[in-house]
């Protein structure tokens, strides 16, 4: 049994394996319609979250699966102080797949530790993110052709963002990618990514503060938003929150080619006017968001479908 708490769970070999699985479900989705009939899923979010839990819930629903779960610990037995190791255990008496999200780091490994069924690790905290980097992963390779020999702009919040943590760590296992890092002081990438991750692995990385210095060399942008969640006070946030919005003036100095992504939801850095522009990608890595979960789902149950 496997659980997924990292991108790093799966070799770059087990990532490609599992994207060309993502990318035949997409081509062929009726072939995979009762690939999970009498499984469920059990999603577990003490966190709010749109795409993520209900791109699970798709994901295993399209799968033939059926679903089962809460989506706020106020509707759970946390609420009554029930540990998440108490929960799992109850849980895998009732489902065969678990998701969880948390807002404490770690929690889904202990989950895990705890499970008889395998855990998915929906995002702890600003730790991890693993399933948004295997979409961000299926969306690049689709749309791009490739995983690697680029240049990729991180802008926003790299100080909380986990979904940036996750994506620069499996990134670094692909040649040839230079790394852009847009933030102010006060957002910029922790210590531990910068220090045992991109340095520890000799990559290639800048720090920069202005996104218009950084446009005209990218060829993927991933934006963020500033997260109000993880600020202590509302002062820091209103500070921070307007600090980087992209817009169709900014966009002309970018190459005609630039993809941009963002894990959503977004507030307001992204323009609702560059929606239309051909080089957003964000809505369609959402799409692929449902494909890449659908792909985990079969191989952590070790279902195959001939």
């Amino acid at each position: 049994m496997r659980h997924l708490m990292s991108p790093l769970d799966f070799s770059v070999e087990e990532l490609d394996k599992l994207l060309n699985l993502a990318n035949d479900i997409e081509a062929n989705p009726k072939k995979y319609a009762h690939a999970c009939d009498g499984k469920k899923i059990a999603t577990l979010f003490y966190e709010p979250s749109t795409r993520t839990r209900l791109s699970f819930e798709a994901a295993m629903l399209n799968l033939g699966g059926s679903v089962l779960g809460f989506s706020s610990a106020d509707s759970s037995s946390a609420a009554k102080g029930e540990s998440v190791s108490d929960t799992i255990r109850v849980i895998s008496c009732y489902a065969d797949i678990c998701a969880m999200r948390h807002p404490k780091e770690g929690a889904p490994l202990v989950a895990s530790m705890k499970s008889s069924i395998p855990v998915i690790n929906a995002g702890d905290g600003g730790h991890q993110h693993p399933t948004q980097t295997l979409t961000d992963l299926l969306t690049i390779r689709s749309l791009k052709g490739r995983l690697g020999n680029f240049t990729i702009g991180l802008c926003g919040d790299l100080k909380f963002g986990r979904t940036v943590h996750s994506l620069i760590q499996a990134l670094i296992r692909y040649p040839n990618i230079k790394f852009v890092l847009i933030s102010p002081e006060e957002l910029r990438i922790p210590d531990n990514i910068r220090e045992d991750v991109l340095r520890k692995n000799n990559q290639e990385f800048v720090e920069v503060a202005s996104l218009e210095d950084a446009l005209p060399e990218l060829d993927l942008l991933y934006m963020t938003r500033v997260q109000k969640e993880r600020f202590f006070n509302e002062e820091d946030y209103v500070r921070m929150k307007d600090f980087y919005i992209l817009d169709s003036e900014k966009l002309k100095l970018a190459k005609p080619d630039m993809m941009i992504l963002h894990p959503l939801p977004r507030v307001n850095e992204i323009s609702v006017e560059v929606d239309e522009d051909p080089r957003a990608a964000y809505f369609r890595q959402a799409q692929y968001g449902v494909y890449v979960r659908m792909a985990l789902i079969l191989t952590l149950l070790e279902v195959e479908v001939c």
